[in-house]
């Protein structure tokens, strides 16, 4: 049996997709180099819903999404806790945040977790966060208790052109039970209008090799994995350069 998973109704089984794109990306005014307690306030201010600090100190261009898009985060998970960690970058003139987001909800009975991780590239131009990237995103939401043992290897980065395989693999799958699944691409742009085809799974999984775009960007998969346990939703950035 082969179904239609339109991204734009996952509300009915309590998926916030959008929030894999606009999973909170923070701005703050700081000086050139970032302050020591920068990531404390950033993320006490982030867990204590204290969204004057993030409207005082976000750019002007991002400020009225970002603040919309962390609405809606709260709306939906409204316990979601953010950890955020400042790793070491090579990278000159620019800074890392380690950034991870838990959260729970309860829809008709069912308690649907998430889990997202995600690194936040940015530099700092007049005293604020600008021209920030997302990569290494790796979003999970699921309602299936952990019951579900589950591998995903796709991997962070890939040369322009390259083949890469992408393997969701179920450990223990079931001999006699159908287990559906799907997985599709999406340009950032675009991800709202997109549909994932969702076919039985007799392979214990989703393995499929693709080759990346021709000219370096963050290509972003989405999936989704129906088991008689839950329903596992997940999205993974990819990024695509012309060089590692």
């Amino acid at each position: 049996m082969i179904n239609m998973f339109n991204l734009n109704l996952s509300k009915n089984i309590g998926v916030p997709l959008y929030l894999f794109i606009y999973l909170i990306i923070p701005y703050s005014a700081i000086t050139q180099t970032l302050k020591v307690d920068f990531v404390r306030d950033l993320e006490n201010s982030l867990n204590k819903r204290n969204l004057e600090f993030i409207r005082k100190n976000f750019g002007n261009n991002e400020n009225q999404n970002i603040l919309k898009e962390f609405s809606k985060i709260i709306n939906d998970f409204p316990d979601s806790k953010w950890r955020i960690k400042r790793l070491k970058s090579n990278i000159p003139n620019k800074e890392i945040l380690r950034i991870k987001v838990s959260g729970k909800k309860i829809v008709n009975g069912e308690i649907h977790i998430l889990e997202s991780d995600f690194d936040y590239i940015f530099s700092i131009l007049n005293g604020k966060i600008d021209k920030g990237t997302i990569k290494n995103l790796f979003t999970i939401i699921r309602n299936d208790d952990n019951k579900i043992d589950i591998s995903f290897k796709i991997p962070n980065t890939v040369l322009t052109g390259s083949k890469y395989d992408i393997d969701i693999i179920l450990n223990k799958p079931l001999e006699e039970v159908i287990i559906t699944g799907g997985i599709k691409p999406h340009q950032v742009n675009s991800f709202f209008e997109q549909e994932i085809l969702l076919e039985p799974l007799a392979s214990g999984g989703i393995f499929k090799m693709t080759r990346a775009p021709s000219k370096p960007e963050i290509q972003i998969w989405s999936g989704i994995i129906a088991h008689p346990n839950g329903i596992i939703t997940f999205t993974k950035s990819v990024d695509i350069v012309d060089k590692i």
